[in-house]
């Protein structure tokens, strides 16, 4: 098997961190689109988050507890973190296994003095099988972890997929396990708390869950919705704790339509009119920009987070030949009201990106041009192409009344849109910042913008600057 090419392909589920000589270790699942799968997670290396070299396997195949349990042939959406400050001797890797469509799922965890290995299997984490839990809901999927961490220190276990949703359990720091867990391999009695979760009529399509705080307090959930293969994209909604709740901009909870049995939630969903595809905020979706290959069915992240950036990390298919995924990272951006946004191009690396947020724009006058405009939430059932011209055209006459929101710092602006007082007419807020056009190859300005309705547009300025 040839991998010496590999570079970012048959990357999918990724994750990203960064050792203590600068050098980044991304962790994927064992997914390849063109041959049998080597079991074990993939691993890769790469100084500029652009260009990558395959590293190896963290594992030797899928770990005997998390095994037999599941029947799984290889090890899926790895979650790594390091144990304690930056300096600890341990970093800890939360791995998957389990077969497509099937429950009967766990979450181990392996060990390891540095990103390169060696790594050592712990034990499961949390196991799920197919039965019923907690009134009817069905116990969450075991699979897609994301630890986190919040300021004194306490943790949790995020995690689940399709069946009974996204929820969060404790952790004990000190060990890397769940607070008061039974022996490796046991189900809980409980789940633990429900953060997300669709009706049967959309599939129970949630999954691959990233929970990440807000500059200003709070919490952001970052969630992929819908086909794997086809209408995936990637929603965000925020709220005060990492228990919740979370909430759209519409003020829509990401377990709307998710209570009592599966039925009910069905009945439920129907009578509230609550549509299981406006929940939450859609902040990057299958698209072509002009001139550009089309991207399909991207999702999946993490957050990769440095000193004066975060980074968005996600797998995406080629959308001429969807079996064919890759790793694609993005600059993730937040409104002046605590709104994670998402780059409309993908991350070009230091030497082309800026992330002197005190150069960032600061003048109205950027809105002028001419812009590639991505609807993103148009983007959620098809590959969507951007719309250029002027800004304001572009936007159907909602650049009204520009003004700079500053409390996050340079290139945040509001607007208001046409056509009635603010309850009727929804405010926008948006972040303008460099980036890099990458089907010009050259420098320029990009913008992502919401409004309160939840609409998500992104752009790229396409004219000489």
């Amino acid at each position: 098997m040839t991998t010496s090419t590999w570079g970012g392909r048959h990357v999918h589920d990724p994750t990203v961190v960064r050792d203590d000589d600068g050098t980044y270790w991304m962790f994927s699942t064992d997914a390849r689109s063109d041959g049998p799968v080597r079991a074990g997670v993939q691993v890769r290396t790469s100084r500029d988050l652009v260009r990558w070299e395959l590293h190896g396997w963290a594992l030797d195949g899928v770990p005997g507890p998390a095994g037999d349990w599941s029947g799984a042939e290889g090890l899926w959406a790895p979650d790594v973190v390091r144990a304690g400050e930056a300096g600890s001797a341990e970093w800890r890797m939360y791995y998957s296994a389990s077969t497509f469509g099937s429950r009967r799922s766990a979450i181990g965890l392996a060990t390891a003095p540095h990103p390169s290995g060696p790594w050592t299997d712990r034990g499961t984490v949390v196991a799920s099988d197919h039965v019923d839990g907690p009134a009817g809901l069905g116990h969450p999927n075991a699979i897609d972890a994301n630890l986190v961490t919040e300021r004194g220190g306490r943790q949790w276990l995020v995690y689940g997929s399709f069946f009974g949703g996204i929820y969060a359990l404790p952790v004990d720091p000190a060990t890397g396990f769940v607070v008061d867990a039974p022996e490796p391999g046991a189900l809980r009695s409980a789940p633990g708390t429900l953060l997300a979760r669709r009706p049967r009529l959309a599939d129970g399509a949630v999954e691959g869950a990233f929970v990440l705080p807000r500059p200003d307090g709070g919490w952001a959930l970052l969630v992929s919705y819908d086909s794997l293969a086809g209408t995936y994209h990637l929603r965000a909604a925020v709220g005060d704790d990492v228990t919740g709740p979370f909430r759209d901009r519409g003020g829509r909870a990401m377990t709307d339509g998710a209570a009592g049995t599966e039925g009910a939630v069905e009945r439920e969903g129907a009578a509230s009119g609550v549509d299981p595809w406006q929940v939450g905020v859609p902040v990057l979706a299958s698209h072509r920009l002009a001139g550009g290959p089309g991207l399909l069915a991207p999702g999946h992240a993490s957050v990769l987070t440095e000193p004066g950036r975060q980074l968005l990390v996600h797998h995406v298919r080629d959308a001429d030949a969807p079996t064919e995924h890759r790793v694609q990272v993005r600059r993730l951006v937040w409104t002046h009201d605590g709104w994670p946004l998402v780059s409309p191009q993908p991350w070009a690396g230091p030497d082309r990106e800026n992330d002197d947020t005190a150069t960032w724009p600061v003048s109205p006058a950027v809105f002028g041009g001419t812009w590639e405009v991505l609807d993103v939430g148009a983007a959620t059932a098809k590959v969507v192409d951007g719309r250029t011209g002027a800004l304001d055209d572009v936007l159907d006459g909602a650049l009204t009344g520009v003004g700079r929101a500053r409390p996050l710092g340079e290139g945040r602006f509001t607007w208001e849109h046409p056509g009635g007082p603010p309850a009727s007419a929804p405010r926008w807020t948006s972040v303008v910042f460099p980036g890099w056009d990458a089907v010009r190859d050259r420098a320029t300005l990009c913008l992502t913008a919401a409004d309160d309705a939840g609409r998500v547009v992104t752009g790229t300025r396409v004219d000489d600057q």
